[in-house]
């Protein structure tokens, strides 16, 4: 895309000459090596953070800065395509801005731009923040992107949130192009009814609330590097002791991400007894993935639109859970937990709000009834966990790759008990680990105690309750230590 100069045009019907050629990248990060844009100071006037105003592009394309009392100027040479709009918004508005940069053969290889202050111009948003966070996005989009350098945390574009009209206007005409094509219409739309005075205040206040919400999050592509099926194991690992066919089935299972990078077309359905780890595994997963993750309880949910939003007819119309996720996650690849889907209530009236997971399910587009949008859902990896699969409904059950956990041994218990649960409440409360020990004859107590329990919180209550129990010991008899055997562990748990 071609931007002209006409700084020295004698005439106003002379042909426009291009200054600069537009180099098209897809580098995340902006450096002296990958720059966004490049001066052509051939006196090497510019310093290493050059403060000064990019000239308004309708009449030349230049950065000027005062040294001396005198007025400077230099060309353009090179630009990237993702920053010709934020050039052109930079200098219409006159903003006062400082450019970090390095002297190179072919010019000044600008890498930073911040704004320093107001610079005379009408826009509202005029805070660094504002900037970074185009910034970012533009780095972060494709050809026309990974994370800004972090030289200073608290200029980072993440904390900054568009909220105002103007503020969200001055982001399309910048960087509306990162947005997927149905959501840049309808952000169009949605921005003529927010400063339109033809409709009720109530209508504004509406658009205007659905237009920040979805302006903050990040529209990423479907695109997933690769999975390190070592680390992948290390992680889970950590989270799980033993079930290595469970392991070995979740790997399988995200492990194509390898050579198809888009994510499986089935989610995980974790199906077992409660305490057994199904929601630790389920953020193991997200680890793995490298993706943020969120959480929707089935259990609480009574009414589908609970899930869907309200429509905007209504005063108090607000978005649903679905919605709130991808704005609280920031950005809309993540992985999507589901926990307790059977317990999803039915039979109230309004039908099962689970049913309302299956387009979020089938990656085809989920529409919540106050944004009114498609929302791309290819980027979103869903798990869920259950404790009874025949609650479930035949077409949700379809949709996931389901996965069984079995209960603990016995043996695997004791380790449990021993290696993890123990030593960790013994390490947040303050005990040496010799401090409160058993015997064999007492481990086996605490396992038989809880034979016909499942999953392992018992367990873990029980290790607090010993564990409670020798520290009052220590502390009131002036014991240097405690060690139950079977019997002290049946008087106490018993």
């Amino acid at each position: 895309m071609p931007v002209f100069d006409f700084n020295n045009a004698p005439a106003k019907d002379q042909e426009p000459e291009c200054t600069y050629e537009v180099f098209y990248s897809n580098e995340r990060t902006a450096s002296a090596d990958h720059p966004m844009l490049v001066l052509g100071d051939k006196e090497a006037g510019l310093s290493h953070h050059a403060c000064g105003v990019f000239t308004n592009p309708v009449r030349k394309t230049a950065f000027e800065w005062k040294e001396g009392g005198e007025t400077c100027s230099v060309d353009i040479v090179k630009i990237d395509a993702r920053f010709v709009s934020l050039l052109k918004w930079l200098g219409e508005n006159h903003i006062n801005v400082c450019l970090s940069g390095e002297e190179r053969e072919e010019g000044y290889c600008v890498y930073r731009i911040r704004e320093m202050a107001f610079g005379g111009g009408s826009k509202l948003s005029a805070e660094d923040g504002f900037l970074q966070f185009m910034i970012e996005r533009l780095l972060s989009s494709d050809a026309p992107s990974m994370e800004i350098p972090e030289e200073e945390e608290e200029e980072a574009g993440d904390s900054m949130k568009l909220t105002s009209i103007q503020s969200i206007t001055d982001f399309m005409n910048c960087a509306g192009r990162t947005l997927p094509d149905n959501i840049r219409l309808w952000a169009r739309r949605n921005l003529a009814v927010a400063r339109s005075s033809e409709v009720s205040a109530e209508e504004r206040r509406h658009a205007q609330r659905a237009l920040s919400i979805m302006m903050n999050i990040q529209w990423k592509g479907n695109y997933f590097p690769a999975v390190d099926p070592k680390e992948a194991r290390r992680i889970l690992d950590e989270e799980l002791y033993g079930m290595e066919q469970v392991k070995q089935r979740i790997i399988e299972t995200i492990i194509q991400i390898n050579r198809t990078h888009t994510l499986p077309a089935y989610g995980i359905l974790l199906i077992g007894p409660a305490g057994t780890g199904k929601s630790q595994i389920a953020y193991a997963v997200a680890r793995i993935l490298k993706l943020p993750w969120t959480t929707l309880d089935m259990s609480s949910i009574n009414d589908p639109e609970q899930l869907t939003g309200s429509s905007r007819i209504y005063a108090n119309a607000k978005p649903g859970i679905i919605m709130e996720a991808f704005s609280m996650a920031g950005e809309s690849n993540l992985v999507f937990i589901i926990n307790e889907l059977d317990k999803a209530a039915a039979g109230k009236g309004n039908g099962n709000p689970a049913d309302v997971l299956l387009t979020l399910l089938d990656n085809l587009g989920f529409t919540d009834n106050y944004i009114e949008c498609m929302i791309p859902t290819v980027g979103v990896y869903p798990i869920a966990t259950a404790n009874d699969k025949d609650q479930i409904s035949a077409p949700l059950m379809s949709r996931f790759a389901v996965i069984e956990i079995p209960d603990y041994t016995p043996e695997e218990k004791k380790v449990i008990f021993s290696n993890y649960a123990l030593p960790k409440v013994l390490k947040r409360i303050g005990m040496e680990k010799d401090e409160c020990t058993l015997t064999p004859e007492g481990l086996d107590a605490v396992i038989e105690i809880y034979k016909k329990t499942s999953g392992i919180r018992d367990l873990e209550q029980a290790a607090e309750h010993l564990a409670a129990n020798a520290l009052y010991q220590i502390e009131v008899d002036h014991l240097r230590s405690v060690t139950f055997d079977g019997e002290m562990v049946r008087n106490l748990l018993g």
